[in-house]
């Protein structure tokens, strides 16, 4: 009997300790898809909606932000989705693990080579944005290294040419302009570039000031980066955002619940300097970084 009460004991101080205990997202993200189980769903869904904007349903007392035709966030909101209920798969073809997190899953294809991982599969929403908007000439990212890397360049046939930290640019093929060479060129980006390549390139946004389009980010190796895709507001000037993530392994981008507060899941709060805790990963301050 006493051996009974003492195991039973362990297991509940272990199971206590597990869901207090955040490193990063592969210790996180077991222990969340456990303690979500049997939470509410959320109201704000509309199981038939292909996009973002008709998946996600306004709560009362809020509309949504307006942003100018054409541009980048009216591009995010309005993002293709999958049938309702679709699965996260991983670049493999496998499934994720954990199908709990996400209300819907982007139309952003993920390439079999394992390399369009968290931070990578937000620059590949930002250049295709700015390729169909016929601004080509802006597509361009620091590599870690802090050597910037343009499509142009890459374009007119220049190639990196590393050595450590040390990166020279050489013309060393064709011209080619095709779409098929400008994911080679996205590629190349995903090696090299990354969260902290991102967070030291880019601006940092003041949580008052953020919209969509911007990114919550923890900056490391590895650090992990998520991109508010929608934004509403209500009469008092209080907003609310909906975040969607790539991951790693590669695999689709999804639209992201809010075990936090399942009142108001898949819609996101956050205030300066406060954790912001997501289904899969933790982030211990709200900092966010905006793309060019």
């Amino acid at each position: 009997m006493k051996k009974y009460v003492f195991f039973s004991a362990v297991i509940v101080i272990l199971v206590i300790l597990l869901r207090n205990t955040i490193i990063n997202h592969k210790v996180v993200q077991p222990v969340k898809g456990v303690f979500s189980m049997g939470k509410s769903a959320p109201d704000y869904i509309n199981k038939k909606g292909d996009s973002i904007s008709t998946r996600v349903i306004v709560p009362d007392g809020y509309k949504r932000v307006s942003y100018e035709k054409g541009s980048f966030q009216e591009y995010l909101r309005h993002y293709q989705l999958k049938p309702y209920g679709s699965n996260i798969i991983n670049y493999d073809g496998s499934t994720y693990f954990a199908q709990d997190w996400h209300e819907a899953i982007l139309e952003v294809p993920v390439p079999s080579n394992g390399l369009q991982q968290c931070a990578d599969a937000l620059m590949r929403m930002r250049s295709e944005y700015l390729w169909d908007q016929n601004r080509k000439n802006e597509i361009g990212f620091n590599f870690t290294s802090g050597h910037y890397c343009s499509w142009a360049k890459y374009a007119q046939g220049y190639r990196p040419k590393i050595r450590g930290n040390k990166v020279t640019f050489h013309k060393t093929a064709s011209t080619n302009t095709s779409t098929s060479n400008f994911y080679k060129y996205l590629n190349l980006i995903y090696t090299y570039a990354g969260t902290l390549s991102m967070y030291t390139e880019l601006e940092k946004i003041k949580v008052k000031d953020i919209k969509i389009g911007d990114m919550l980010i923890k900056p490391g190796s590895p650090g992990h980066i998520e991109i508010i895709v929608d934004e509403i507001i209500n009469d008092q000037g209080e907003k609310m955002y909906l975040l969607a993530q790539g991951n790693t392994p590669a695999q689709n981008v999804c639209l992201l619940k809010n075990f936090e507060n399942t009142s108001t899941s898949p819609w996101y709060t956050f205030d300066e300097n406060t954790s912001v805790d997501t289904p899969s990963y933790y982030f211990d301050k709200a900092r966010f970084i905006r793309f060019k």
